[in-house]
């Protein structure tokens, strides 16, 4: 019998048919599209690909975390609960 080994794992592994392993190659590559088209570009560094975006802004909006140093990621993240307990916390009669 015939066959080969299908290595690629994370983006079709719960696939159940080759249908649907089509299905999700093709809402990976409409999505990838999206993304050139928003200005997403793929940069090779040491064997790595890195989706980049020039503007930090678009790339929070599609909720992405940068992967910077844990310095400037800190920056991207607002930490709405501690605001809002900081808010609770004024308000309470002791």
């Amino acid at each position: 019998m015939s066959y080969f080994t299908w290595k690629e794992t994370g983006l079709t592994s719960d696939c159940q048919s080759l249908e649907a392993m089509a299905s999700r190659f093709e809402e990976s590559a409409n999505l990838m599209r999206r993304m050139a088209k928003e200005g997403f570009k793929l940069e090779k560094q040491s064997k790595k690909q890195l989706i980049t975006h020039p503007n930090p802004k678009i790339f929070e909006e599609w909720g992405f975390i940068t992967e910077e140093s844990p310095i400037k990621q800190l920056t991207l993240i607002a930490d709405e609960d501690l605001i809002v307990e900081k808010k609770m916390n004024k308000n309470q009669i002791f």
